[in-house]
């Protein structure tokens, strides 16, 4: 297993963004039946009630809301649960674009869900900070190895 990344230019230029085919809800239940917490993506228990994500599909049989499609976007970054800045870069430039989120945080990755219709416009806005990311990081190391060679 590889180990958590912290340092915030390390997750954003790592995250490699992946977006999942299948189509999510966030729904609530007051006392959801271990059947259906079964079935959830993610759940989180609340004052209110239980927080479900579920599949599209699986919502609408169990007759709950689906009129706000989400589809996920997974960042494949090994992020660390204690790494600073990387909900922020995402929210941030998704906000930018006009893009709502949800942002869920698991042990080894982050997961962005976004309105469906706005998925792969998510995945582009994503996949731009990476890459400036990545070239700042290639950039800075290029200029760190020649300030090196020069003292030596």
């Amino acid at each position: 297993m590889s180990e958590a990344v912290r340092e915030t230019s390390a997750m954003i230029a790592g995250m490699a963004p992946r977006l999942d085919e299948r189509e999510y809800v966030f729904c609530a239940m007051a006392n959801p039946g271990l059947a259906v917490l079964a079935l959830a993506l993610a759940c989180f228990r609340e004052n209110e009630g239980v927080s479900l994500i579920l599949e599209r599909t699986v919502a609408a049989g169990l007759r709950l809301d689906v009129s706000s499609p989400m589809r996920r976007i997974v960042l494949e970054v090994h992020s660390a649960l204690d790494g600073v800045g990387l909900t922020a870069a995402v929210a941030s430039a998704l906000s930018a674009n006009a893009i709502p989120c949800n942002m869920v945080a698991a042990f080894h990755h982050d997961h962005v869900f976004v309105p469906a219709d706005k998925a792969e416009a998510a995945l582009d806005v994503l996949r731009k900070i990476q890459s400036e990311a990545a070239s700042t990081n290639l950039t800075s190391s290029r200029s760190e190895t020649s300030a090196e060679s020069l003292r030596t």
